[in-house]
């Protein structure tokens, strides 16, 4: 049996491409500065997620040879079904009414969670709890974990990074279905998720099932395009197709929930601790791209008030060269102040051949101090201005001063 999903190895394709042009633009565009957003990124996580596994550790029970042999060697037997060579260390965990089962990776190495809630309930069940073990094996076996980070931009986008979730879901589902005997103990497993710990015992599964031509709705369809897993009937209904060798009975999705879905950004890709750590990091890169542009913004506009508030002042060098036939060389020749009043500039002054200098206030902050000067230049009847030296950036210039 294929363990892979058909549409996950190209999704992770399309999402991997993606995200890698992603993070080069970023980091070519920023100067390599989202690396440093990218560090403290990781040092946030690496509190975060220790905070997990220290709770894991300092909480919940560790599962060997010792604790729980017949957890441990169901997980060690899944591990030989599926070509997975590393065993994660395992844990239970009282997840207060949870019904569920978790991996996560801290520092290279993979963690399986199972919770209790789960365990009791399946304990009349027990192949239903290799289908549990095995969907968590999946993502560790399909490095879903470790991809991760490196595609976090690609999951982000409509459609596409829910869809890869869901694929990933699928294929890690298809990996429980081969560590489970039969597809009615894995589907027994799923059906605790939905009716809970006692009702799912007379679950009637074919009915269940046949929810899914309900799933076919505007509503319905819009929700899983933009959802990170899918539906829990078609989950059973693909697994149940998947051993009979069959397509699964599944309604089509409307057409106008893929128009909307498009213009929803996917918000679940990933586990639940995933999701935050994603959306801090994509804050972080815009804001490492959009705050540097804005400063550079607010330069350039600063500087052309400035360069407006010395107009008056080269039109009184004109004009006193014009009576005196010769240039002005300090501000008292042409009778006016070091600031006139120019709230972003700290002073202007006249020098030798009427030359301007403006000094910059600011904002922000890494223009203050910095200078240009102007030259006034006869051409003919006219008299025009040219850049000359200053220590403003090359790229606050105006373009007639720029090389």
């Amino acid at each position: 049996m294929n363990l892979v999903y058909k549409h996950e190895r190209p999704l992770f394709v399309i999402s991997l491409v993606i995200s890698i042009i992603f993070w080069i633009l970023i980091i070519v565009g920023t100067v390599g500065a989202a690396l440093l957003w990218l560090f403290f990124l990781w040092i946030l996580y690496l509190f975060a997620q220790s905070g997990l596994i220290s709770y894991l550790k300092g909480t919940a029970v560790q599962v060997g040879s010792r604790q729980f042999p017949d957890l441990y060697n169901r997980v060690v037997s899944s591990c030989r079904k599926l070509g997975v060579k590393e065993i994660p260390d395992i844990y239970l965990l009282h997840g207060d009414g949870i019904f569920n089962a978790f991996a996560t990776r801290f520092r290279g190495r993979n963690f399986m969670v199972l919770f209790s809630d789960v365990v009791d309930a399946l304990d009349a069940h027990p192949n239903a709890i290799n289908f549990y073990i095995g969907h968590e094996l999946g993502h560790i076996h399909r490095k879903h974990l470790f991809w991760a980070p490196v595609l976090a931009p690609g999951n982000f986008l409509p459609i596409l990074g829910a869809a890869y979730s869901r694929a990933c879901e699928y294929s890690s589902d298809l990996h429980g279905l081969a560590c489970c005997p039969n597809v009615e103990d894995a589907c027994r497993g799923l059906s605790a998720l939905a009716a809970g710990g006692k009702r799912f015992e007379t679950l009637d599964i074919d009915e269940y099932v046949y929810q899914t031509t309900a799933t076919g709705g505007f509503w319905m369809s819009f929700h899983e395009l933009t959802a990170s897993y899918p539906w829990l009937v078609k989950r059973m209904e693909r697994l149940r197709a998947t051993t009979e060798g069959r397509e699964p009975n599944f309604p089509r999705r409307r057409l106008r929930a893929w128009l909307l879905a498009l213009f929803t950004p996917s918000m679940g890709a990933g586990s639940g601790a995933a999701l935050p750590l994603m959306m801090i990091a994509i804050i972080g890169i815009l804001a490492a791209v959009a705050i540097p542009a804005y400063q550079d913004f607010e330069a350039r506009s600063t500087v052309a008030e400035g360069l407006s508030s010395a107009e008056p002042i080269k039109q009184k060098v004109i004009e006193y060269a014009s009576q005196s036939q010769k240039w002005p060389s300090k501000n008292k020749d042409i009778g006016v102040t070091e600031n006139m009043g120019a709230p972003n500039l700290q002073s202007i002054q006249v020098g030798p051949n009427g030359a301007i200098t403006l000094t910059f206030a600011g904002p922000p902050p890494g223009l203050t101090g910095k200078t240009i000067t102007l030259h006034p230049q006869v051409n003919g009847e006219q008299v025009t201005w040219s850049c000359g030296e200053g220590s403003l950036e090359p790229k606050y210039l105006p373009p007639q001063c720029r090389p």
